[in-house]
């Protein structure tokens, strides 16, 4: 959306003035696989009520800011700017690719806690097909963080971290991402308001954390554990 475009080129600046060319080839392992991979992502079920393939600011912001705000610190020092951008998006591309790839299933996914099927799409399900997408998406990254000059201890720090996060998002969105339902047609929601335009009711979770809350807790966890983890092997 034109929202989105603004905050991606807020993301972007931010992330190219601190880190340089480097962080430009990372973004750009990013942005360019995940784009591609997300056009085999095939539509969820109505009931799930997802966004849909075109981000919004919020969407961006969620998944890009632990980025942006971890590039800023390699000016304070050097080489941190590199690992936190990689994990963080290692983590966003690893959600990234387990939707997409997921989706493409035969089997339904299972929800991480009770692990019942649920519907394609629905926050918190995961299938073998997903996971395996999830450890391909953050290696991508992983790669391209360790050829901007990250070491190659970030190839598998990377896709490690990317695929926790992977998890974190899945274990966030089956325990406390907020659940409704739409009270006319009885359809599960992920929003406030159904796309029927009714107001939907809470039946679990947290009101106020939706999927671009998990997104954001997701990319921010990564972004602090890929920190921690370049200052341990520093």
């Amino acid at each position: 959306t034109s929202g989105g475009v603004v905050a991606a080129g807020t993301i972007g600046a931010a992330i190219l003035s601190a880190t340089g060319w480097e962080g430009a080839v990372i973004l750009g392992a990013f942005f360019v696989p995940s784009t591609l991979v997300g056009r085999l992502r095939r539509d969820s079920p109505a009931g799930t009520d997802a966004k849909g393939e075109r981000r919004d600011a919020v969407q961006v912001l969620a998944n890009g800011s632990a980025a942006a705000v971890g590039a800023l610190l390699e000016l304070v020092a050097p080489g941190v700017g590199s690992w936190i951008v990689t994990s963080s998006l290692a983590a966003a591309a690893a959600d990234t690719w387990a939707t997409s790839l997921g989706s493409r299933s035969r089997s339904n996914p299972r929800q991480l806690i009770s692990w019942r099927p649920v519907s394609p799409g629905t926050s918190g399900g995961v299938s073998v097909a997903g996971s395996l997408g999830a450890v391909a998406g953050g290696l991508v990254v992983a790669l391209a963080g360790f050829s901007a000059g990250g070491g190659a201890p970030l190839i598998v720090a990377g896709t490690a971290i990317g695929f926790v996060g992977m998890l974190l998002d899945s274990l966030l969105g089956a325990g406390v991402q907020g659940r409704f339902v739409c009270p006319v047609c009885g359809t599960p929601s992920e929003r406030r308001r159904h796309h029927c335009g009714s107001v939907t009711q809470l039946v679990g979770g947290w009101r106020w954390l939706d999927n671009d809350g998990v997104n954001a807790l997701a990319t921010g966890f990564a972004a602090i554990a890929g920190g921690l983890m370049w200052c341990w092997l520093s």
